[in-house]
């Protein structure tokens, strides 16, 4: 094989785009450990996204024992999402790159840029079974730079006991009519409507993609008829009353919390959720997030990619690609499901071996199927920066700064000059 290494130039104008291309999705607080040491030839060196399982977490235990099976030791390190992101560039920039590195998926694309990664034909991997809407996470000029581990997603959890009260039957909910028309018989018996999060930044084009995307609208183009018909449904909701003020300045997790006070009929919310939901003080659902005319509406993807940085020493990438396909196995998958509690497996074998164990997952099956991206129609490094005029073009609009026309008009104008 052969890799090529950008020089520390071309990586350090990289590292400022990482805290924005950091996901959102599990990131924890926890302070980010020392840097892991260079590995010798039977160390294999593994950085992940995950402090919060420590050495004596079965998920330790399963890194540990891919390594055991490729006949070597690892050397795990967990960061906080942003610090791995930074950590990682940083470690390109010096030429001290771990082996292996587990990291969100809108950062896949970021290292990617830099020269930093190995395509996933180059360590010679089989990815011809991955989903193709979720492999693309990971594609940057037309090459792979990695596996995802699983995915998770958005839907719409409902609360039974609400819709039951306004006569409400949540199968009966597959486009934006059906929805809007939900929420004003609910509303009308008294109850709340439907909770999100339009919070000003990531968390908040994350949650509006699925209707942006369900118009029919491409992040190429922001200010389209179909992007305003995404922007008018929203604000068509908070001047109805369908939906409460707050959501401009909510996060995902106080959109939670809301629902959880059993005033609402809906809430938009993600895989990682379930567990939760199940534990509720009355029963909930969920369905998928409608398009606009009908089906389901295409909702961005969360979860990790496994991705290989470029070592001087070729000779590591053998054990390296075993390390890889032993965390991607079909019952690999299923594991990190499980473990997770809310991964999706990226494939259709590991995906049926799931809904063997948990057939009530089938709903957050068909989401990730449906899913997409963010960083997928090779926006690459792009996606940071036009989401960030996404979300201020929303929360202009919703908040009466401006009509969605003006506020979308504004955010591709500042789009296109940032990315030209």
């Amino acid at each position: 094989m052969q890799h090529t290494r950008r020089g520390p130039a071309a990586l350090a104008t990289t590292v400022a785009l990482a805290t924005a291309t950091a996901g959102l999705l599990g990131a924890c607080s926890a302070a980010a450990p020392d840097e892991a040491s260079e590995g010798s030839s039977d160390t294999y060196t593994w950085w992940d996204p995950y402090p919060q399982h420590d050495e004596s977490s079965d998920w330790a235990a399963r890194v540990q024992q891919c390594g055991t099976d490729a006949g070597v030791t690892i050397e795990r390190t967990a960061y906080d999402t942003t610090a791995l992101t930074n950590q990682a560039l940083l470690s390109a920039q010096e030429g001290t790159s771990p082996d292996v590195i587990l990291i969100d998926n809108p950062a896949v694309s970021t290292l990617a840029d830099t020269g930093m990664l190995s395509t996933v034909d180059e360590l010679g991997l089989d990815t011809s079974a991955i989903d193709e809407n979720l492999l693309a996470a990971g594609v940057a000029g037309g090459d792979a730079y990695g596996v995802p581990i699983g995915a998770n997603t958005l839907a719409i959890y409902y609360n039974k006991e609400v819709l039951d009260a306004a006569g409400v039957d949540p199968a009966a909910v597959t486009d934006w009519a059906s929805l809007t028309a939900a929420l004003e018989k609910v509303t009308a018996a008294g109850s709340k409507g439907i909770t999100f999060a339009g919070i000003g930044t990531e968390e908040g084009s994350f949650q509006f993609l699925p209707w942006f995307w369900g118009a029919g609208a491409d992040l190429r183009e922001l200010d389209s008829p179909e992007a305003v018909a995404a922007v008018e449904l929203w604000k068509g909701w908070l001047d109805a009353g369908y939906a409460p003020n707050t959501v401009i300045t909510n996060s995902q997790n106080t959109t939670w919390e809301e629902f959880l006070t059993g005033e609402y009929a809906f809430v938009e919310n993600g895989t990682w959720q379930v567990n939760s939901a199940a534990e509720a003080g009355f029963e909930t659902g969920i369905i998928q997030i409608p398009a606009r005319d009908g089906g389901g509406a295409p909702a961005p993807t969360g979860g990790e990619f496994i991705v290989a940085p470029v070592q001087e020493d070729a000779e590591r990438y053998e054990v390296t690609r075993q390390i890889v396909e032993c965390m991607t196995t079909p019952e690999g998958f299923v594991e990190t499901a499980t473990t997770f509690a809310y991964y999706i497996p990226p494939t259709a074998e590991g995906q049926a071996a799931l809904l063997e164990q948990n057939p009530e997952l089938e709903p957050w099956v068909s989401a990730v199927q449906d899913a997409k991206g963010r960083t997928s129609d090779d926006l690459g490094t792009d996606y940071p920066i036009i989401s960030e005029q996404l979300w201020t073009a929303v929360q202009n609009a919703l908040s009466g700064a401006g009509s969605p026309e003006e506020a979308l008009k504004a955010a591709q104008t500042e789009a296109e000059t940032a990315t030209s």
